[in-house]
Order: C-alpha cells, then structure tokens, then sequence
C-alpha cells in the first residue's frame, strides 16, 4: 500500500503562521504536548478550546486536522483542510494534507488537484512533488490495470503494470521515498571507442572441427549503484532523526550518532549532555527537513544536504545542514554535521 506523506505540524506552516495569529497559548500548548503523547482525545479537547478562543488561528486548525487524520474522522479532517486552503490559499501544507486523505479516498483526480495547488504556492515544496509523483503512478496503475481487463494478452501493459508495482514495493518503509524504475529493458552494449572502425573478421573457409562446447560463463552481475540501492534507507535514517529530535526522544536521537562522531572540542559526553538538556528544556520542538540531496563517496558513505526548518517555544529557524552518514551493521548513522548560517 501506497504511504504519501502528511505535512506534519511545523515547517512553512509554523513559520508563517506564528507571526499572524495570535493563540490561546495554554490551550494550543497543551494540545501540542497531549498530541505528541498520542493523547488525541484530550488534545482535541484542548485544541478546541484554542480555536473557541480565536476562530482565526490556523495553528490550530491545523493541528485539529492532524488530531481528526489520527483519529480516523476522514471527512472531519477534510472539512478542517478545506476551509484552510481556503482562508489561507498561500500556505501549501493544508493542500498536501488534503491531497493525502483523497488519495486515502481513492479520490485521485482531487489529490493532483490539491497537490498541484501545494505546488504553485510553493514551488520548492518537495513533499508535495513526492505525493503527487505517487498519486501519477497510481493513476498509471489503475489505467494499465483496466487495459488488461479489456485485453488480457496486453504484454506491455502487464509489463508496466509489474514495475509500478516494483517501485512501490522497493519505496523506504517510513519516508516513502520512491525508488528509481528499473528500465523496461537493459542498455545496448556501447560501441567501441576508436578512430577507425573496428574490421569484421573474415569468415573460415572451412568449418572448424566439431568440439565440445563449453557452457557459457554467466555474465557477471555489475555491482548495484549506492545511489539507486541505498538511497532510501539515507532518507529513511534522516527522517527517523528528525522525528526523534520533534519528539523530544533523546535516547532515540543519540543512538542516530555514531561512536566516531565529530564532536568537535567537546567530548562525547559533554556533547551528549548538552544535547540532553537542548532537546528537554523547550516545551515542544518541531524539526522538518525540505529539499533532500543526497551523494555517495563509497559504499557506506554518504552526505545528505537539506533545508532545516526547525521550531520550538523560543526559536524559530531554518538553515541548511549536512550530514555525513557511515554505515555501520546495517544502520546509517551520523558522523559529522554542519550548519550552514
């Protein structure tokens, strides 16, 4: 089953927001917080409170979309999302969300719509491009799946059809990341390069005495390229940082970091308790990483570059980071990160 990405509390949405509306600040943090536990019922009582007390606040309201997603409530969730995109038609989350629940609907005609919408307000917006290159496929799938109902012996339909199954399959289980197609068919050989072309040799003028032949040696297999291979689980070992980080799960987020991690002029301890006490003292904290790079120098190496989009009750930042992952026993884990200011 297709996993499209929600826009979660944080991001565009926060940065734009807290400058216009002003909250009940009780309520919504609260809210903030009985969310984040999986509280949904209580949240949605605080939630509730908050926007009773500014019917404006979009923080809210988004927050009430998310609760209402949790919950199952699909069409109170589509309720809350429409009527955001419709007050506040440049913000482009509000449309991915919606995007989200009509894909869920197998209402894929409206997921473009609203994904194409999150697109134009914000052309950068990489997790909206992500959905809607899934919500395409599906389409796909379902236009190959209706020609092979009128035409069963329809091989290049059944053809396309198993490869948008296999990219599906192969997509990271927790950031979705779609893998790359395997071509319908391998390359040609490439020619050889020379400024004369190569002579054909003559053919004998008798056959050559019978012999037994020997088998043919199996073609060795070219080793598969970090990029398409190991790709998705980068992504998938940045998204589960940045997940711990919003979550306040400092157990969770240090054992991201390798051993050998650069910690600067500090030693791994006191670089652990700094992050210790940087990750409990805010209230809440939301981390959401845009517009992900990522390059190979090797096997089990890798550097991801992205746009940081990072909020707490007291800071309001975005910037992009590096990181420099190692593989180690199977994980990708951090070694070096650098700030950009």
């Amino acid at each position: 089953m297709t996993r499209y990405r929600y826009s979660p509390l944080g991001a565009v949405i926060m940065l734009l927001l807290v400058m216009c509306s002003p909250v009940l600040a009780d309520d919504y943090d609260d809210a903030v917080r009985l969310h984040k536990q999986g509280k949904t019922a209580a949240a949605l009582k605080k939630v509730d409170a908050a926007i009773a007390a500014n019917a404006n606040d979009a923080r809210s309201r988004f927050l009430k979309g998310l609760i209402l997603t949790e919950q199952g409530n699909t069409k109170g969730a589509i309720d809350v999302f429409t009527s955001l995109t419709s007050d506040y038609p440049e913000l482009p989350e509000p449309y991915n969300n919606l995007a989200v629940l009509y894909a869920g609907e197998g209402q894929y005609d409206k997921a473009r719509e609203s994904l194409e919408m999150a697109i134009r307000t914000h052309p950068s917006y990489a997790v909206a491009h992500e959905n809607l290159g899934d919500v395409y496929a599906k389409m796909a799938s379902e236009a190959y799946d209706k020609a092979l109902s009128l035409d069963r012996g329809n091989k290049t339909a059944q053809t396309k059809l198993s490869l948008i199954g296999e990219l599906f399959t192969a997509a990271a289980p927790l950031e979705n990341v779609p893998a790359a197609a395997a071509p319908s068919e391998p390359p040609a050989a490439a020619a050889p390069v020379s400024g004369k072309p190569t002579p054909e040799k003559p053919a004998p003028e008798k056959p050559a005495p019978a012999v037994a032949a020997a088998p043919p040696a199996k073609p060795a297999t070219p080793p598969a390229q970090p990029q398409m291979s190991q790709r998705p689980a980068v992504i998938a070992a940045v998204g589960n940082w940045a997940k711990a980080w919003s979550d306040q799960d400092v157990d969770a987020y240090l054992s991201h970091y390798a051993a050998d991690f650069m910690t600067g002029r500090q030693s791994r301890s006191e670089w652990e308790q700094q992050r210790r006490a940087r990750l409990t003292r805010p209230k809440f904290i939301m981390v959401a990483i845009d517009e992900p790079v990522v390059s190979f120098s090797g096997e089990d190496s890798a550097n991801v570059r992205f746009l940081q989009h990072y909020q707490s009750d007291t800071i309001d930042s975005k910037g992009y980071k590096t990181l420099t992952l190692g593989k180690s026993d199977g994980r990708w884990l951090i070694v070096k990160e650098v700030f950009e200011n």
